[in-house]
């Protein structure tokens, strides 16, 4: 199976940046799986903040795009999320998430948490 595991999280100020990170494990064959963070702040449903392809093409919500950067490394299986201008409504638990054979898989969030 797939493991997938977050790092990087933590508390920062308004106007802070935080770098998320993900380690991919197991039977995955890393560069050709799209990667993707989600976010789940109190009381809110979970949304959708940011995807990496295989072939590195990106889309992001509309709300994050130009603040919130992804990327990915295929020799270290690991994709990273580049948070900058983060605000108190960025506080979430983020969720990295992949797919291969039909199946979804998400590792266990970091908390972010931003506050004066």
């Amino acid at each position: 199976q797939v493991q997938l595991v977050e790092s990087g999280g933590g508390s920062v100020q308004p106007g802070g940046s935080l770098r998320l990170s993900c380690a991919a494990s197991g039977s995955i064959i890393f560069s050709r799986n799209p990667m993707a963070w989600y976010r789940q702040a109190p009381g809110k449903q979970r949304e959708f903040v940011a995807v990496i392809r295989g072939g590195g093409g990106t889309n992001y919500a509309d709300s994050l795009k130009g603040r919130f950067t992804i990327s990915r490394n295929n020799a270290e299986n690991a994709v990273y999320l580049q948070m900058n201008s983060l605000q108190p409504e960025d506080t979430a638990v983020y969720y990295c998430s992949t797919a291969q054979y039909g199946l979804n898989y998400w590792g266990q969030g970091a908390q972010v948490t931003v506050s004066s």
